[in-house]
């Protein structure tokens, strides 16, 4: 087993020191890529919002991806329940 060693990574606009095995460095790295597109993507289509709810919004794109690969009935869920928040998120801005 090897050792962990220390990683910086940035999620938003906050940096984060971690430590992971030196095999998961890689595919931590290309997650966050895809979290912080997805922040920027978000950023454009909901102006306004603070870091905060851009971050909660891929948090949830990000766990429903993963359910959806699994379940196509707890997609469409899913989906309903997304469009009800991105709704409420219209009205409060």
């Amino acid at each position: 087993m090897s050792a962990l060693i220390p990683v910086n990574i940035v999620i938003g606009d906050r940096n984060y020191r971690i430590r992971t095995s030196p095999e998961d460095e890689e595919q931590i790295r290309r997650t966050l890529k895809i979290i912080n597109e997805k922040i920027i993507e978000f950023k454009t289509q909901f102006a306004g919002k603070d870091m905060q709810d851009y971050i909660a919004m891929v948090l949830i794109w990000y766990a429903t991806q993963a359910a959806a690969e699994n379940n196509p009935e707890l997609e469409k869920e899913m989906r309903n329940a997304l469009l009800k928040i991105e709704e409420q998120l219209d009205k409060a801005g």
